[in-house]
């Protein structure tokens, strides 16, 4: 008899407990719950949703760092708690921000939240035209230059964040900023080298807005868009021959080969004579060596800042050695500024890659869009 009663508390005893354990399960649940964000072509940050908040990794925010930031994005900060450390923790939706790269501003107006930006380091190298409206109006206060930030100023403005661009890891601004209560999250957009890589950081922005969803349909409107313009230039039979650059004191600056400019040559199916080169960065060459190679080529993409042959020819003699210079076949992206002198393509171009193509699918195979107009890019001037 007693044996039966123990039996039946035991029973009873693990019921009981077993209750309490998967309640414990449920109540855990949103801390235990992650999904990866899909982020397919950029490499330098990663977003994981945790169901109450958000962690976004940022891998690569100047070339060859070794270090990893990591920063959560939360609904509710006091009443956030994780075993996880943070190189900041940001309330979402961000009421104000400031941002430090021109690259930046686009996102912002895709996702409908220039209205939040309050600073930005030299106002003149922002183009956009409802920026500069803004900045007409004093709602955007200067802060200084990017690797020399006015400090005070930012402290005073006290944003919810600060979004920065470094090409080191020792801008002491932001260490001073940081000591004095402003979170500072790093974008290294501009260290992607995929043309879709650089557009996938409006991922990035959306977070911050609580708006992931709404970024994400805006970047796959643009990946459809470039991936048909892509596919539209492989049917074209040809390959015209490019050069690119031009001189800088002498010595001759053109993109590498696994360089953002040469995918967007190669994606319009183009032949670019450095394709092969090593680098996602810039090759130094001698005026000889280019001229010896690239002599020939059918178009000249990007003569640095030229707008027209006439500069051309009087910088160097040289240039007037190539095909592309003679046949009047040379094309820049400098032309198209902004009131204050800004070039729209530095600003525009990385988030909206699709344009960028299609001008150069327009240029090199122009009657595979012969209704498009040029946007960015403008043959340069008699």
């Amino acid at each position: 008899m007693l044996h039966k009663k123990t039996t039946v508390l035991v029973l009873f005893f693990v019921t009981i407990v077993s209750c309490k354990n998967e309640k414990a399960s449920a109540a855990l649940e949103p801390e235990t719950f992650s999904n990866k964000i899909e982020v397919n072509y950029a490499e330098g940050f990663s977003i994981t949703d945790y169901g109450s908040y958000k962690v976004i990794e940022v891998k690569n925010p100047w070339p060859e760092s070794e270090q990893v930031f990591k920063y959560a994005l939360v609904k509710d900060k006091y009443d956030f708690s994780s075993e996880e450390t943070f190189d900041a923790v940001i309330e979402v939706p961000v009421n104000n921000l400031i941002v430090t790269s021109t690259t930046h501003i686009p996102s912002l107006e895709m996702l409908n939240e220039v209205d939040k930006l309050i600073g930005f380091p030299n106002l003149d190298y922002i183009s956009s035209k409802p920026t500069r409206e803004r900045i007409k109006n004093g709602q955007i206060t200067e802060i200084g230059n990017n690797e020399s930030i006015n400090t005070e100023t930012v402290i005073n403005l006290q944003p919810d964040v600060l979004i920065g661009f470094a090409v080191n890891g020792s801008n002491k601004s932001f260490t001073t900023l940081e000591r004095a209560g402003i979170k500072v999250v790093y974008n290294g957009d501009w260290t992607e080298t995929s043309p879709l890589g650089k557009a996938e950081w409006i991922k990035f922005f959306g977070v911050f807005f609580d708006k992931l969803d709404d970024a994400d349909k805006i970047f796959k409107n643009i990946e459809n868009n470039y991936l048909k313009i892509k596919s539209l230039a492989s049917t074209s039979k040809n390959q015209p021959k490019i050069l690119s650059g031009a001189m800088w004191k002498d010595t001759w600056y053109l993109p590498q080969g696994n360089s953002w400019a040469a995918t967007f040559i190669k994606d319009a199916n183009a032949n670019y004579f450095w394709k092969d080169s090593e680098g996602t960065g810039s090759l130094a060459l001698n005026v000889e060596s280019v001229i010896e190679k690239a002599q020939n080529a059918d178009f000249w993409i990007g003569p640095g800042q030229f707008s027209s042959y006439q500069q051309m020819m009087d910088a160097s003699k040289s240039y007037t050695q190539f095909s592309a210079f003679k046949n009047k076949q040379v094309y820049s992206f400098s032309s198209l500024k902004g009131e204050t002198g800004g070039v729209i393509y530095y600003e525009l171009a990385p988030n909206r890659p699709d344009l960028v193509l299609k001008d150069l699918v327009k240029i090199l195979h122009p009657d595979l869009l012969p209704d498009h107009e040029l946007y960015f890019f403008r043959a340069l001037e008699q």
